[in-house]
């Protein structure tokens, strides 16, 4: 494969190199291609954050790459190999690996993710059926998750991946349960104690693993895509063992359309480190025995909705100072953000929120 192999690519999906399209990349530096070939999104990536080459709208040009299924052309490089063994024969998620992700992204700096988010602080995908804004979004996935798990005053929740506390404010907020928020975060558990005054709600920073207790209903939101395969059934066992015998557990994860047996090597490199996303037969493989499966909800294209936003707030949070960062940084939060909205948008990501019960709701679940 060489530099024209890629353009002839490319141009099979409707890209152009030097085209006037918002969806046409400009070339800087013509070693991209090299680079590209040698590394496949690895290289893709990095030379994008360096500046080798721009798009004016990173999002349409990713939903053409992946609806035309170009990335699977590059499925064999060093780094995709690499990952590959890593995932297979190591635990990349174990416990003392646990904290990596938090110090790599989510302690980046609470102002980024303050400008970049609505005021709830949720950094997963809203839903927008019948709103426009990214608030409406976010409040709506609130008010939907708490309708799910039937929230009455008095429960006693666990939310397994906190984050900054937003869903768990919401429902102690508004329902009058008691809520204990776990995350790996340092950053976040000192926001979300700084912003849950006056609330029946805890939060606590270590793994999950680690936790003891009984809860009426169990919560996790964007926290599954960095359990990892080789701890699927230990997480199961543990949400089993936590979870009341007529509890109800919702999980909110992005999922893939098929098995992977490896992230995105820019992906695990610069953003979300051991991570890996779950399809539906290793989901379902490891609910099965330990969950009746209630409620399966997809609604993965509304993330490009979230992440477009995203994307916009942060430039504009930028613009205005409300936080600083180099221009490589810069150009990472936006390849990625844009990125993933392109691939939500071309259907090759989902977003699944799953209801289960350890023995089956009497008379049968009801959606609300």
């Amino acid at each position: 494969m060489c530099e024209s192999d890629i353009k002839e690519m490319l141009a099979s999906v409707d890209v152009a190199i030097d085209g006037p399209r918002p969806w046409d990349i400009q070339v800087h530096n013509n070693k991209l291609y090299g680079r590209v070939l040698r590394f496949a999104n690895l290289g893709l990536g990095e030379a994008y954050m360096e500046g080798w080459w721009d798009c004016q709208a990173l999002d349409q040009f990713f939903c053409r790459v992946l609806r035309g299924g170009l990335e699977k052309r590059f499925r064999f490089t060093l780094p995709v190999l690499f990952e590959i063994l890593s995932y297979m024969f190591r635990n990349l998620q174990s416990p003392e690996r646990a904290h990596m992700v938090a110090v790599h992204h989510y302690d980046f700096g609470n102002d980024v993710f303050e400008a970049m988010l609505d005021s709830s602080m949720q950094y997963s995908c809203g839903f927008w059926q019948g709103v426009n804004t990214l608030e409406e979004a976010q409040q709506q996935k609130l008010e939907m998750i708490c309708r799910k798990l039937h929230l009455q005053p008095g429960m006693r929740v666990l939310d397994l991946g906190c984050g900054w506390g937003g869903l768990g404010n919401y429902m102690a907020r508004h329902y009058g349960v008691s809520v204990t928020g776990v995350t790996v975060s340092k950053a976040q558990v000192q926001y979300a104690r700084e912003h849950s005054q006056g609330l029946d709600a805890r939060w606590l920073l270590q793994d999950y693993r680690s936790l003891t207790g009984k809860y009426d209903r169990i919560v996790s939101v964007g926290m599954f895509e960095h359990v990892g395969h080789k701890n699927y059934a230990v997480y199961m066992d543990t949400v089993r063992k936590l979870l009341a015998q007529d509890g109800l557990f919702l999980l909110h994860t992005i999922g893939a359309n098929e098995p992977h047996h490896s992230v995105d090597p820019w992906i695990e490199k610069y953003i979300f480190r051991n991570g890996i996303l779950p399809s539906i037969s290793l989901l379902g493989k490891c609910e099965e025995g330990r969950f009746v499966m209630e409620d399966w909800h997809n609604f993965g294209a509304d993330y490009d909705k979230t992440l477009v936003c995203w994307a916009d707030n942060f430039i504009r949070g930028q613009k205005e100072g409300k936080f600083e960062c180099s221009e490589v940084q810069s150009r990472m939060f936006l390849y990625y953000l844009l990125s993933c909205a392109g691939a939500f948008r071309a259907r090759d990501l989902q977003l699944w929120q799953i209801v289960l019960s350890p023995k089956g709701v009497v008379g049968g679940y009801i959606r609300p």
